[in-house]
């Protein structure tokens, strides 16, 4: 499944995940080019948005975004 995009500063979050494997990524963009994946576990029926908002920022915070 897919969740919506994270736009920050020209980046692009997407997050998909599979609720039977209890996994997921964060595909990330720039300016459309995919730059790497960030893999994720949760529990439960889906990933919370706390988790994702999580990541994302922990990433841009990592790479000056």
């Amino acid at each position: 499944m897919k969740l919506g995009a994270i736009e920050r500063s020209g980046y692009t979050f997407q997050p998909e995940f599979s609720v039977v494997r209890q996994n997921g990524a964060i595909h990330v963009y720039h300016h459309g080019e995919f730059v790497e994946e960030i893999e994720f576990e949760f529990n439960g029926n889906y990933p919370g948005h706390d988790l994702i908002e999580e990541l994302v920022n922990h990433y841009c915070f990592e790479h000056d975004i």
